[in-house]
C-alpha cells in the first residue's frame, strides 16, 4: 500500500530510517498501562466447570467462546505461510489478518492462580480494557477484561 512503512506480507521494512523524521510530543496524558495493576480475581477454582477450562476467551464480533484446557501457557495469533512457529491459538479463521494480529502476537498464562497477559511485541500492540500494553511485560487480567490484539476485541472469562 502507498504510504506503508512495513511490507504487510512479510513485514519488511520499507522505508529506511534515514529518510524519516521524528515530533517532539510534550509530555501528558498517556494512554499506555505503565505499571501492571493487582489483579482483583480469587484463585481459579470451579468444580462444576464441565469442559475444564480455566480460561475463555470470547470473541466480541463473533461471539465465539473458545475454551483454553490442558496448559498453563497460550501463545495467540495467526498462522502465516512458512512459518516455523505456531501460535498455540489461532485466529485466523476470525479475520486476524485483516484485524491487525501479529502471527506470535500475545502470551495468556496461569501463573500463581491468577491470569496473566503477554504482548509479544506484535506489530499492533496489545490493549487490555483499551489501555496500550508494553511489550514482555507481564499484565494481570481479571474476569470480564477485553484485550485487543490489533482490532481483534476479546473477552476473558476466568472460571473461579
Amino acid at each position: 500500500m502507498a504510504g506503508s512503512l512495513f511490507c504487510s506480507e512479510c513485514g519488511a521494512k520499507l522505508i529506511t530510517g534515514a529518510h524519516l523524521t521524528t515530533q517532539s510530543i510534550p509530555k501528558g496524558t498517556s494512554d499506555i498501562l505503565g505499571n501492571p495493576p493487582k489483579p482483583q480475581s480469587s484463585p481459579l477454582q470451579d468444580p462444576d466447570n464441565k469442559s475444564g477450562a480455566y480460561i475463555s476467551l470470547h470473541l466480541l464480533e463473533s461471539g465465539q467462546i473458545l475454551n483454553l484446557v490442558g496448559r498453563t501457557e497460550f501463545t495467540l495469533g495467526r498462522v502465516g505461510e512458512r512459518q516455523p512457529i505456531l501460535p498455540d491459538i489461532d485466529l485466523s479463521p476470525y479475520d486476524a489478518y485483516v484485524q491487525g494480529v501479529s502471527r506470535l502476537h500475545a502470551l495468556l498464562k496461569i501463573s500463581d492462580q491468577v491470569v496473566i497477559v503477554t504482548d509479544l511485541g506484535s506489530s499492533n500492540g496489545t490493549r487490555v480494557n483499551g489501555q496500550k500494553i508494553l511489550p514482555h511485560i507481564d499484565y494481570p487480567l481479571n474476569h470480564g477484561d477485553v484485550v485487543a490484539l490489533g482490532k481483534l476485541k476479546i473477552q476473558i472469562l476466568i472460571h473461579k
